[in-house]
């Protein structure tokens, strides 16, 4: 069944979570201004978007909080929207949430969306002090409340495990109802959530999730023509593969090894596993702009997405080191790409 309208323009962008395993070569604070120079660099050659993600406790330095980041990245660049792929919901209080995105958004002058996940690493929530259990009803709950602290009303709240009354939470967002919300899509639950709650979507999981959100989103009454489909598939744009792939595949290495403890732990079995059957591809593609252009344009024909993001650091590698790749893939590829999919 075709949608009832043609999808929104698709969108492109990077991704970073600022990480530097111990004995590398560079340190944090190389990651984090080489990041930000990179990125204003992008946002100079035309890209849409700069995603963070999130996570807590890894020696590596694995970003554990996007605002200041968001704000600095703000600060560099002109026309690029802001968001996360993905904040875990569950650890920020969602009044708090709701006043830094307000202020980001502000300061970004309506660049800011937010894309918001529950969290899965075990060892996390006992840093934070509730378990796991409580990660859907925190996660619901702050969509809630994130809604009426951007109405520019006051609200009141009663619900498990937040109960406010009579709040009027300023500054209001630049974008009317606040920065866009999106919710990463995993599971068959994840699906009603993101249609019960009309956000774009993140999905990680095989196609039949995103099939499946399609179907729900239309039996309620939606169009998923109205909803953005976002996912992080990282490019590496080079005319010499046998050079420039060999780093970045031990830095890839290393990325599913520390995912795969956090599976291991939750009980999702390894990396491997996470990524093999009728999953939407995430690994990485490797080649040329002609390559890249091509792989990209059937990424995105396949799977009707409307957000692609490329990884522009991988742990191991100075941010720096994917700058040439993340230049012709802006300059070049993402060009191809727009003119191809304009005459589709």
């Amino acid at each position: 069944m075709a949608d009832a309208r043609v999808p929104p323009p698709v969108r492109f962008g990077v991704a970073h979570d600022f990480r530097c395993p111990p004995g590398s070569d560079y340190t944090l604070q190389d990651v984090y201004a080489q990041t930000v120079e990179q990125v204003a660099l992008l946002d100079r050659l035309g890209l849409d978007l700069v995603w963070f993600s999130e996570h807590h406790f890894v020696e590596d330095g694995y970003l554990p909080s996007f605002v200041p980041v968001a704000g600095a990245v703000a600060a560099v660049t002109e026309r690029m929207r802001i968001s996360t792929n993905i904040a875990i919901v569950p650890f920020s209080h969602p009044i708090r949430l709701a006043e830094d995105l307000a202020v980001l958004d502000q300061l970004s002058g309506g660049r800011m969306e937010f894309g918001a996940g529950l969290g899965y690493a075990p060892h996390e929530f006992r840093a934070f002090g509730f378990p796991v259990a409580q990660r859907v009803s925190r996660t619901e709950e702050c969509l809630d409340i994130l809604r009426l602290a951007w109405s520019g009303e006051r609200f009141g709240y009663q619900g498990k495990r937040y109960q406010f009354d009579d709040v009027r939470v300023y500054p209001d967002p630049v974008q009317p109802g606040g920065p866009p919300l999106w919710l990463a899509m995993s599971s068959v639950p994840s699906i009603e959530r993101a249609v019960r709650y009309r956000t774009h979507v993140l999905p990680q999981g095989p196609r039949s999730l995103l099939d499946g959100w399609r179907e729900q989103l239309r039996a309620a009454g939606g169009d998923p023509a109205d909803h953005r489909v976002g996912i992080i598939r990282t490019f590496l744009v080079t005319d010499d593969p046998e050079r420039d792939w060999p780093p970045l595949r031990a830095a890839e290495r290393y990325r599913m090894q520390v995912y795969g403890r956090f599976f291991a732990e939750a009980g999702l079995g390894d990396a491997q596993t996470f990524n093999e059957g009728d999953r939407i591809p995430q690994r990485v593609v490797v080649g040329d702009v002609d390559h890249c252009a091509a792989e990209l344009t059937s990424f995105i024909r396949t799977y009707g997405l409307t957000d692609v993001v490329t990884w522009g650091s991988a742990p191991g590698l100075p941010p720096a080191a994917l700058t040439p790749s993340m230049e012709r893939f802006a300059s070049e590829v993402v060009p191809k790409v727009r003119a191809a999919l304009a005459v589709s």
